[in-house]
């Protein structure tokens, strides 16, 4: 597959022109360890199209992601799944669409609902795995679609942050049967169009979905791409325009370089064969501490440790994997979360096999997970954020209106939403978490 835009750097780098606009750095300034970037570090000069009025070599970069992906279009971010999200949610407002999310959204999701002044319908899961994880019934968001006399869409997390997916298909059948759209934060999930059966949330009947290209792929920290459904009645434009009313106009070329990288190596077989035999070494890891540890059932590359479940502390297990040189993605009490790659290699599977087997645990297990709490709210997510406000001790904050959502990332999943009125259970939550202090509406 072509490469335009990194073409297109190694070519203005190599011809040495006299560089009159920007970047200040002309090439030349900066880190040492940096120099070889900054010498394809560029803005938009002629040639290098404009990523928000694509029509030239970055436009030809994107259809080539829409091929690989098998989506109407597919856009790229350099603020992250967060400017993905943020556009998802303006165009649903644009549309004039009620929002029904499942409760375990990242606080990106919170953000762009203060600056959209959304209302969201919360559905809650069934059953809980902490805050970050649970199992959402299809039902209960069709329950919500019954009562709405107006049009709506629903927006889900999947995979989750321990690696669960929700169940995509039926939640595309429900959304089809009452004309909303489905919306899914896919961001630990971008290598899911790769495997030899169809998990991709486009494949399986979301009408837009976001992918990380930085957690799961090869692209730089912060890449992202948005995907539309092939048969889904929406103008490029209109999607590239409610991009630009948050991201800046100053996007990284290098970071776009590696979106087209990216693209490249997808299209590879290689890929898909190294994607397939990392997914075998974490199938046979399982396997082989089967009998010691709980792992957590779904996305493939997750390699997700119920610590709970296997009589030690996840934090306790995480500090004696980070001593072996082995970090994790995130570890809490209950879990700990290590993500997998094509990028990983036989050697890092045998160093995390051999730190898993030496591990003795001394602290004992937290058995009780806490449930994501209900709390009453009291007004808008909006009204609540962006009011005066103050930041208090967690245990002082009883019968308080929480506002702007303070949540460490990762995971940042918001335990009490702006303009919930916090109560005992929403404390217990934070301070179980280890948040001590919280905003709170003046």
């Amino acid at each position: 597959m072509k490469t335009p835009v990194y073409d297109f750097l190694l070519q203005y780098a190599a011809q040495d022109p006299v560089r009159m606009h920007m970047p200040g750095h002309k090439g030349r300034l900066g880190a040492p360890a940096l120099q070889q970037a900054a010498e394809l570090d560029l803005t938009e000069i002629p040639g290098a199209d404009s990523l928000f009025e694509a029509s030239g070599i970055l436009a030809e970069s994107e259809a080539n992601a829409a091929s690989l992906y098998g989506t109407a279009y597919t856009f790229y971010s350099c603020a992250g799944s967060t400017l993905c999200i943020q556009t998802m949610l303006l165009l649903m407002k644009q549309e004039g669409r009620a929002v029904i999310a499942a409760r375990n959204v990242h606080r990106a999701f919170l953000n762009a609902c203060v600056l959209l002044d959304l209302t969201v319908q919360w559905v809650y899961p069934r059953e809980s795995d902490g805050i970050l994880s649970g199992t959402y019934a299809p039902e209960d968001f069709e329950a919500v679609l019954e009562q709405l006399h107006r049009p709506a869409c629903i927006y889900v997390t999947s995979p989750d942050y321990l690696g669960r997916v929700a169940d995509i298909g039926a939640l595309a059948e429900i959304c089809r049967k009452y004309h909303a759209k489905l919306l899914v934060d896919n961001a630990h999930g971008a290598h899911l169009a790769f495997l030899p059966w169809q998990g991709h949330p486009i494949q399986l009947g979301a009408d837009y979905c976001c992918d990380s290209a930085h957690k799961m792929l090869s692209g730089l920290t912060g890449t992202a791409y948005l995907h539309v459904r092939s048969d889904i009645d929406t103008d490029a434009q209109r999607v590239r325009d409610a991009m630009a009313m948050f991201a800046s106009t100053s996007p990284s070329y290098l970071m776009l370089a590696s979106l087209d990288w990216c693209n490249r190596e997808l299209a590879s077989p290689l890929f898909r064969e190294q994607l397939w035999e990392v997914i075998e070494y974490v199938q046979a890891l399982k396997c082989h501490f089967s009998s010691r540890y709980v792992f957590v059932d779904g996305d493939p590359l997750h390699l997700t440790i119920d610590a709970a479940a296997s009589g030690c502390a996840g934090t306790e297990l995480a500090a004696y994997l980070e001593e072996n040189g082995v970090i994790p993605e995130y570890a809490d009490l209950y879990n700990v979360v290590l993500l997998c790659s094509a990028g990983s290699t036989k050697e890092d599977f045998c160093r995390l096999q051999q730190a898993l087997e030496q591990f003795t645990p001394e602290q004992p297990p937290v058995t009780e997970k806490y449930a994501l709490p209900r709390p009453e709210t009291v007004c808008g997510i909006r009204e609540a954020a962006l009011a005066p406000q103050e930041t208090i001790p967690m245990v002082e904050s009883f019968g308080r209106i929480c506002a702007a959502v303070k949540v460490p990332c990762p995971p940042a999943v918001p335990i009490v939403l702006s303009g919930e009125r916090i109560d005992q259970n929403c404390i217990s939550v934070c301070k179980g978490y280890g948040i001590s202090e919280i905003n709170v509406v003046q």
